[in-house]
């Protein structure tokens, strides 16, 4: 269960609030205008930027003033974040041993993950030589080595086409069935593939809702956004 209770963040002119608790795991879509506060979010849940007041919560433990690394959340970026000198199988064994000489059971890990992301015998490529869709299921199979319980998702496949979004959102449910999953998305096709939606909207950050729900009745944020 994460928690995020009582928090407020003010950068400059900026203000972002939020009381809201996802107990399921499954895939949380973030949405909203541009600038209206959703990378702030997840940033706050990541543990790059500390709110003013209020707390975050992973399972009832303080995560507040926890850094990035010792919180039980990895990030799944826009741009995959993937090492261009290094080969596929080296960009996931960072996953489960950030050094640059991973032993041989974190490599053998990697080649496991590689499959299960239909990537085997693609051990040697390197970013450059893969497609889009290529470089994003190596960032996710570096996310399967993190073995951490949350997953931040900000735009991850926003590079990619409708059909190749939707795949791969499929692929995430399929590869982390027990992890709870929030994904920042401009677009209402991707949200409507999450079991909940969360609508941020000048700094306000709504609970999350029942997205069939939500979006068969949305309110005026939401109806205005779709336009």
């Amino acid at each position: 269960m994460l928690s995020l209770k009582n928090i407020f963040l003010k950068q400059g002119d900026f203000s972002l609030s939020a009381n809201l608790t996802i107990a399921e795991p499954g895939v949380t879509a973030v949405i909203g205008p541009s600038g209206g506060g959703k990378s702030t979010l997840l940033s706050l849940i990541a543990g790059f930027s500390l709110p003013d007041r209020g707390s975050v919560s992973w399972m009832d433990s303080d995560l507040t003033n926890l850094p990035p690394g010792a919180r039980p959340v990895a990030m799944l970026f826009q741009d995959n974040n993937l090492f261009p000198h290094l080969d596929s199988l080296m960009n996931v064994a960072l996953g489960g041993a950030p050094v640059p000489r991973p032993d041989a059971q974190t490599l053998d890990r990697a080649l496991v993950a590689l499959g299960r992301v239909g990537l085997t015998g693609l051990e040697r490529r390197k970013p450059a030589e893969l497609s889009g869709g290529q470089q994003s299921r190596i960032a996710l199979a570096r996310l399967l080595l993190t073995d951490r319980p949350v997953i931040l998702m900000d735009e991850p496949f926003s590079a990619l086409g409708p059909a190749q979004r939707r795949e791969m959102l499929a692929l995430v449910k399929e590869l982390l069935p027990e992890a709870t999953l929030l994904m920042v998305t401009h677009d209402p096709e991707d949200a409507r593939g999450a079991e909940r939606t969360i609508l941020v909207v000048d700094g306000k950050v709504a609970p999350p809702c029942d997205t069939k729900r939500l979006f068969a009745d949305p309110p005026p944020e939401l109806d205005s956004y779709l336009r």
